[in-house]
């Protein structure tokens, strides 16, 4: 195993598919006018720039191709869909409801908002990380405008009831509606899904839905938002006339070619890809259940996203762990990518009530396509024993009862 990496970090980003790549490189050489530009270089870059929202469209079962805004990450269209929300609704509402596990996208601009006039709703989790609908349901006001809710969580990988709380939402809007209230808008972050559950709008019942490339083997720097018809938002960028006036700045041609082309790859083969992943994952904590004392799985035991798997190591700190098995070859993290270097325990497991020190020991692995039997044969060879001297020299482990 000398030399080799085992990427075990697919949450927080993934290699670039060599086919996404293909597909990039003649908009990176050849057809790389502005798709505003009125010439034939800019419309040829504008007509392609259009076929691939089409294909995402269809792909993500959208209505029609102008419910598709392409954006620079998921950040981004998160940023727009919250934002761009509850400034254009402003004057029929300023609550916001959303959950204590968000993305740090979501939570920060929900922070931001609190400081610019807006009321926000934090709703508990349970013990595997899961929103329960009722809450979504006491929480909602006269002066609700907004719903966000992650579709999976990036560290845990728990799914979300979705569809039960966009079916809460449509019948609370049924009652405004004849009572001449605004209607409540529902978002939610599908960075951790798209490209590896099928992403349905209509099925799903959401008006907003965000995504980023570089989570499903596509580029860096691009990402998209799904605004259903008839949903009110605002730009949170201003310039040009681009996204239909929704998103300032020259499109990433390039980058949504490389993106519409991974998502479209990982549907192919997606329930038998993910099948394999959850075999290997299910391997990975068995093993490690059993052969690793003080360890426990965290988040949901079959609502989860296949290839997350999060595990608290008692009586040791998660980074120590991390920098070990990456010292191994081994590449994992212990949690979110966008909140490394913090030494705080995960907001996630704190809402989840996991015991400080289950919470400090937490590790996450997550799989991916390039991922292999031997790989997690390897993972479970070199833990034990690196447990094991971790434990020894760590003073939790000398006071344990």
């Amino acid at each position: 195993m000398q030399g080799k990496i085992i990427y075990l970090d697919h949450s927080a980003t993934t290699p670039l598919d060599p086919e996404a790549l293909e597909t990039m490189n003649p908009f990176l050489r050849d057809v790389y006018g502005n798709a505003s530009s009125i010439h034939s270089l800019g419309q040829e870059a504008k007509k392609y720039l259009e076929n691939a929202r089409e294909t995402f469209a269809k792909l993500i079962n959208a209505e029609s191709p102008e419910e598709i805004i392409f954006t620079s990450s998921g950040t981004e269209s998160d940023n727009l869909a919250i934002k761009g929300t509850a400034f254009a609704n402003k004057e029929k509402g300023n609550h916001i409801i959303t959950s204590s596990i968000e993305h740090h996208a979501v939570l920060n601009t929900c922070e931001y908002l609190e400081e610019n006039g807006f009321e926000v709703t934090y709703l508990p989790v349970d013990e595997y990380g899961a929103v329960n609908p009722k809450d979504v349901k006491k929480a909602i006001n006269a002066k609700t405008v907004l719903v966000s809710i992650m579709h999976a969580n990036n560290e845990v990988g728990t799914l979300q009831p979705i569809k039960e709380i966009a079916e809460i939402i449509r019948k609370e809007n049924d009652t405004r509606f004849t009572k001449e209230f605004g209607g409540i808008y529902f978002h939610t972050d599908a960075v951790q899904t798209a490209g590896k559950i099928k992403i349905d709008v209509q099925s799903l019942g959401v008006d907003l839905l965000s995504v980023s490339a570089h989570k499903f083997y596509g580029p860096k720097g691009v990402g998209a938002l799904y605004r259903r018809n008839g949903t009110r938002i605002v730009p949170i960028l201003h310039g040009g006339h681009h996204e239909r006036n929704l998103r300032a700045g020259t499109e990433n041609v390039a980058g949504i070619a490389g993106m519409v082309k991974a998502l479209e790859l990982s549907q192919t083969k997606i329930d038998k890809e993910q099948e394999r992943i959850l075999l290997l994952r299910d391997k990975l904590e068995k093993e490690i259940i059993e052969k690793i004392p003080y360890t426990k799985v965290n988040g949901h035991s079959y609502r989860r996203v296949a290839g997350i798997s999060n595990i608290s190591f008692e009586f040791i700190e998660g980074e120590s762990l991390v920098v070990s098995l990456d010292l191994k070859g081994i590449e994992c993290s212990t949690g979110s990518a966008c909140a490394s270097g913090s030494t705080e325990a995960s907001h996630v497991l704190k809402a989840m009530c996991l015991e400080p020190a289950l919470a400090q020991g937490a590790v996450r692995f997550s799989l991916g396509k390039g991922n292999t039997e031997e790989d997690i044969d390897y993972v479970l060879k070199v833990l034990p024993e690196m447990v094991v001297k971790l434990r020894e020299i760590s003073p939790l482990w000398k006071q344990r009862k």
